[in-house]
C-alpha cells in the first residue's frame, strides 16, 4: 500500500463508489431491474450483480484465503465477456433473468462488501492487488454511467415516458456563440502521464504530427441539429458515409434518439420525463454516422482523437461524449496485462471509434482528457454529441 494511502482511505473510497451503484437504482420500481429492450441495453440489476461479480472473481476468491463465493452460480450469470473466467450467459439473454431476484442481488453485495472491507483492513492487501482494486472501482464506474444510460432506454421506450425522477436533474449548461480555435502544425504529445489510474489503452504517451486545424470551442446546438434536420439531412445522400446510409434507410432515421415530433413541437424524453427540445443545449444521442454526416453538410469535419486531446485544454469539456474521426486502435507499444485483466480493453480495439471527453452521467472522478472511450458507429444511446473541426 502507497504509504499515503491508509486501509480507512481505501474503505472508504470502496464504500463510496459501491453505494452510489445503489443511489443510482433507488428510484427504480421492482420491475425496471429486469428489463432489457435491446441487446447493448443490460438490465440494472445484472449491473449491480456483474460490479460485485469482479470483486469477488478477481479480489477475494484468489487472494482472500477461506473465502467462500455467495453462489457458484453467479460466475455464469454475471461474467460478462471475460473467456478466461469461462462460460456465461449470451448478453441478449441477460434480461431472461427473473433469477437470481433483486432482493438476491443485493444480498449478494452486501455479502461480498462485507468480505471486500475485512479483506482491505488484511494483511492479504498487496500492491498488485491494490492495483487490481483500483481499477475495479473504475469499472464499477464505468458502468454507473452504462446504469444511468441503460435506465433512461429503458424507461424512455416505455409508451408512458415515465420519469426517472421528478426533481430536476438535468445539468445542461447552455451554448453561448461557437469560435474556432487554431492550432499550427507540429510534433504533440498524447497519451496519459503522470500519478494516478488510467486504463492501459491511454498508455503509452508518444509523439504524433499534427497538420494546421481549427476546433470548435462549443458542442453543437439542438439548434443547429434542427437546421440540419430541417434542410433534409437525413434525406440527402451526399453528406453520409455509404454504411451510414444504409443505416438511415433500414431505420427510417429521421432525428437523434428519444426525439418525437408531437402536436408542432420537438419533445424528447429526458430523465425528468418528456420536454421539449431546448434549441441552446448541446444536441444529444447522436451516433457517428449522424455526427459526421451533420460536420459534412457544415462544409467542416469531426476532430481525430489527437487533436481533441491536444486542443481540450483550451475548452471546456465534459457534458457530451464527443465523437472522433479516429478508429479505436492500440497507442504505440501497447501491451495486454496477462490473464483475464487483459481482455478488459485490448480485445475491442476493431470496428470501434473513439469517443473522448465525458458526459452528464460520467460519475465524478472518473474523467480525463486522456480517456479513450470507443463504442460501434451505429450506438448513440450513450450521452454523445459533437464538435466540429476543420
Amino acid at each position: 500500500m502507497t504509504p499515503e494511502i491508509t486501509t480507512s482511505d481505501l474503505v472508504k473510497r470502496y464504500t463510496s463508489i459501491r453505494k452510489y451503484s445503489e443511489e443510482i437504482c433507488a428510484p427504480l420500481e421492482i420491475e425496471d431491474y429486469v428489463v432489457q429492450p435491446i441487446v447493448d441495453v443490460s438490465p440494472p440489476k445484472w449491473h449491480l450483480g456483474h460490479t460485485t461479480w469482479f470483486f469477488e472473481t478477481f479480489i477475494l476468491e484468489p487472494n482472500f484465503p477461506d473465502y467462500k463465493v455467495f453462489d457458484p452460480q453467479y460466475n455464469f450469470v454475471f461474467n460478462s465477456y471475460y473467456e478466461t473466467i469461462g462460460a456465461r450467459v449470451i448478453r441478449t439473454d441477460r434480461g431472461n433473468l427473473s433469477r437470481p431476484s433483486v432482493s438476491d442481488i443485493y444480498k449478494y453485495r452486501n455479502y461480498v462488501d462485507d468480505h471486500m472491507k475485512a479483506f482491505l483492513e488484511s494483511k492479504f492487501l498487496t500492491e498488485d492487488v491494490e492495483s487490481l482494486l483500483e481499477l475495479g472501482l473504475n469499472h464499477e464506474q464505468q458502468h454507473q454511467e452504462l446504469l444511468i444510460t441503460d435506465i433512461k432506454y429503458i424507461l424512455g421506450h416505455n409508451p408512458l415516458f415515465p420519469a426517472y425522477k421528478k426533481e430536476s436533474i438535468s445539468k445542461n449548461k447552455k451554448i453561448e456563440h461557437p469560435h474556432m480555435i487554431r492550432f499550427s502544425e507540429g510534433v504533440y504529445e498524447i497519451g496519459f502521464d503522470g500519478e494516478g489510474f488510467c486504463f492501459d489503452n491511454e498508455l503509452g504517451r508518444h509523439k504524433v504530427f499534427l497538420n494546421d486545424f481549427e476546433i470548435a470551442d462549443q458542442l453543437v446546438t439542438n439548434r443547429e441539429y434542427l437546421q440540419f434536420m430541417e434542410a433534409g439531412g437525413y434525406s440527402d445522400f451526399k453528406h453520409w458515409h455509404a454504411e451510414g446510409w444504409d443505416w438511415v434507410k433500414q431505420n427510417n432515421a429521421q432525428s437523434p434518439l428519444y426525439w418525437h415530433h408531437i402536436d408542432g413541437k420537438w419533445m424528447h424524453y429526458t430523465l425528468n420525463g418528456l420536454q421539449e427540445v431546448d434549441p441552446d443545449e448541446a444536441v444529444c444521442h447522436i451516433n457517428f454516422y449522424e455526427a459526421s454526416a451533420f460536420a459534412s453538410w457544415k462544409e467542416m469535419r469531426l476532430p481525430t482523437e489527437a487533436e481533441w486531446e491536444v486542443a481540450s485544454v483550451h475548452f471546456e469539456w465534459g457534458n457530451r461524449w464527443e465523437w472522433t474521426n479516429s478508429a479505436y486502435l492500440p497507442y504505440p507499444g501497447f501491451k495486454k496485462e496477462a490473464g483475464a485483466v487483459g481482455e478488459y480493453n485490448g480485445k475491442f480495439m476493431v470496428n470501434q471509434t473513439v469517443l473522448r471527453g465525458a458526459s452528464d452521467a460520467t460519475p465524478p472522478g472518473h474523467s480525463r482528457n486522456t480517456y479513450r472511450n470507443f463504442f460501434q458507429t451505429s450506438l448513440k444511446w450513450q450521452l454523445t454529441g459533437i464538435r466540429l473541426a476543420q
